[in-house]
């Protein structure tokens, strides 16, 4: 019974992050993921309390799926150089196979914070994802092979590489596939972090 209503609240998470990719958040209601789920909206009600608390869950379940393939790589005993290649490479696939999710993240949670000002308020929502991130760095410098510097400082400078690239890719603007640029986006963010 639980694992059967943890599949349907999956299934309700889904389907409202494809009607808001595609439609944009302002113009989905309840009432029409509900629709889309062939369920009634009291039903769905059961699941979420608000449209509000399913974004929250979103982006909960969105920083989670990122944080925990970032883990595994975090795990692996290689080089930082090749953790933050890694890194690169799984958030373009993410782009280019799950682009919900970047979308979600991009188009919604970044310029609608109203909708996050209740328990999701700074890194709360991201932080399974930011933590890892968090990591990465201080595993680069305590190697030596990063520079010290302000957490914010780098994590703008990386995430605003990738999300500029997710962006272009989205608004129909790269020339070619995200693969093309993997390499030299992976070694710009390097170099502008490495040490020395």
């Amino acid at each position: 019974m639980r694992k059967r209503k943890e599949e349907k609240k999956q299934a309700i998470m889904d389907t409202a992050l494809a009607l808001f990719a595609k439609k944009g958040y302002y113009e989905i209601t309840i009432s029409d993921i509900a629709k889309e789920m062939g369920m009634s909206v009291g039903n769905l009600y059961n699941y979420f309390s608000s449209k509000d608390a399913l974004a929250k869950e979103l982006m909960l379940y969105i920083s989670k799926i990122l944080g925990n393939q970032i883990r595994q790589i975090n795990l692996e005993p290689i080089s930082v150089k090749e953790k933050i290649e890694k890194i690169v490479a799984f958030y373009f696939e993410m782009v280019e196979k799950r682009s919900e999710l970047i979308e979600y993240f991009l188009r919604i949670y970044l310029s609608h914070k109203e909708i996050f000002k209740d328990g999701c308020e700074g890194m709360v929502c991201v932080s399974p994802f930011v933590t890892e991130i968090m990591i990465l760095f201080e595993e680069g410098v305590s190697s030596g092979e990063l520079k010290d510097q302000d957490f914010f400082s780098a994590f703008g400078l990386f995430m605003g590489y990738l999300g500029g690239m997710a962006y272009l890719k989205g608004e129909g603007m790269l020339p070619n596939e995200l693969s093309f640029y993997q390499q030299d986006v992976a070694e710009n963010i390097y170099r502008a972090l490495k040490s020395g």
